[in-house]
């Protein structure tokens, strides 16, 4: 691929590019910059020309007032980037001076967008390479990396701030997903809601050294402390956790049923069990949770449990434990529609594997705010990517289901409503 010199397109316009072999093209659309660079040149030269008329034409607007008097170096601010401009020069003769061109000023005017830089640097360019990347990309200049690191602070301070303190009362919520993972170093509790529209919004998160009972309840109060919902009946998904679990009913109370991950179950099942025996138990308890009913799922599960009590005693009670959880939506009547979305933690998984993407390449967390400064973001940047939860048309069924488990009447749904 042919390389571009900077120094050679200096005063070259749009028009140039157009008229470039494919090659030539395809480069210059990888430094964008120069791009940036081309259009302010056609900007600036149209106004020169409205001025001045067409360079060696001897027919001149404003009768001849002005005329072309070579070029200054100046430059434009493009994302926090510093472009250099070969800025045309006119001379007014009534005047005995030089013309200030506007546009030019416009173009120096232009407030670079803090969230380009945001984006960047969290695809994977961190601070400390950007200087150099840009300087692969174009001529760049005036860049540092403390700037470009204190513009990345300021900007995801402002995103931190607005992710911790936003509204959720125009939000109608049917289900949190609870969740801690090992993130930026530290144990972090993610807060994911769904909507009954299907949507999936990044609530909130907490740095906790394990996934006690009271830090997740304060998680939680925060959110109805901003509106959150939970009074006609909210599903909670959570992978087993005691300590969630005590803090869903601590927050929500009768208001909330649980939901406990059924691929959790079945791997702290199998992890008691040798090689041969998780081949057969897993086929065993896929079964059981594919059956159409409360009753048959269940009667499945405790003859599996039988079983298991010949074989491995740990791995029975492991089953036993909160096996009524897992049956949560066969015993709704749910589960033939939404046991892929609602019965396990993969909805949070998928959030936490994007999450990877955005932090997973920083190796140096200086502390506690540039961890959550850069969760928030990366949080932030994620929600607009999700899809809605399958089936989402039918989360009304759910809404239904929901309410007749903890027995909220119609009157008071209407109420609460």
């Amino acid at each position: 691929m042919a390389k571009v010199k900077s120094s050679s397109i200096h005063r070259k316009k749009i028009s140039w590019l157009l008229e470039q072999p494919i090659d030539v093209k395809l480069e210059m659309l990888r430094q964008h910059l120069e791009i940036c660079r081309l259009l302010a040149n056609e900007i600036l030269d149209d106004e020169v020309t409205r001025l001045a008329g067409e360079r060696y034409s001897r027919q001149k607007p404003h009768n001849g007032r002005y005329y072309r008097w070579g070029n200054n170096p100046g430059s434009m601010e493009i994302g926090h980037e510093k472009v250099r401009l070969s800025v045309p020069r006119v001379y007014d003769k009534e005047s005995k001076s030089h013309v200030s061109l506007k546009r030019y000023e416009q173009l120096k005017s232009i407030d670079a967008v803090n969230d380009k830089l945001l984006e960047r640097v969290l695809l994977g360019l961190s601070t400390r390479d950007y200087g150099s990347v840009v300087q692969e990309l174009v001529d760049s200049f005036g860049l540092s990396r403390s700037s470009v690191s204190n513009r990345f602070i300021e900007a995801s301070e402002a995103k931190l701030a607005a992710f911790m303190n936003r509204d959720l009362s125009k939000y109608e919520f049917i289900a949190l997903f609870i969740d801690g993972k090992y993130l930026a170093k530290e144990q972090i509790i993610i807060v994911l809601g769904v909507t009954t529209t299907g949507d999936k919004i990044p609530l909130g998160f907490i740095q906790s050294h394990s996934e006690n009972a009271l830090s997740i309840k304060e998680l939680l109060t925060s959110l109805t402390a901003r509106g959150f919902d939970y009074q006609n009946g909210i599903l909670c998904v959570v992978d087993g956790s005691k300590g969630i679990c005590k803090a869903v009913k601590d927050a929500f109370g009768e208001f909330a049923l649980i939901q406990r991950c059924r691929w959790h179950k079945r791997e702290n099942v199998l992890s008691y069990l040798n090689e041969e025996d998780q081949q057969t138990y897993r086929r065993k308890l896929k079964a059981a949770y594919q059956a159409e009913t409360y009753e048959e799922a269940k009667h499945l599960l405790l003859a599996i449990r039988e079983e298991l009590m010949n074989i491995n005693v740990s791995a029975a009670n492991s089953l036993q434990e909160g096996l009524e959880e897992t049956l949560t939506l066969h015993r709704l009547g749910i589960n033939h529609l939404f046991s892929k979305s609602f019965s396990t933690t993969n909805c949070l998984e998928s959030l936490n594997s994007h999450l990877n993407k955005y932090i997973g390449r920083v190796k140096c967390w200086k502390n506690s705010q540039q961890r959550h400064r850069w969760i928030a973001c990366a949080l932030i940047e994620i929600e607009q990517r999700m899809r809605k939860v399958d089936n989402y048309k039918k989360l009304y069924i759910m809404r239904q289901a929901i309410q007749r488990e903890i027995g909220l009447s119609s009157n008071e749904n209407e109420e609460a409503a």
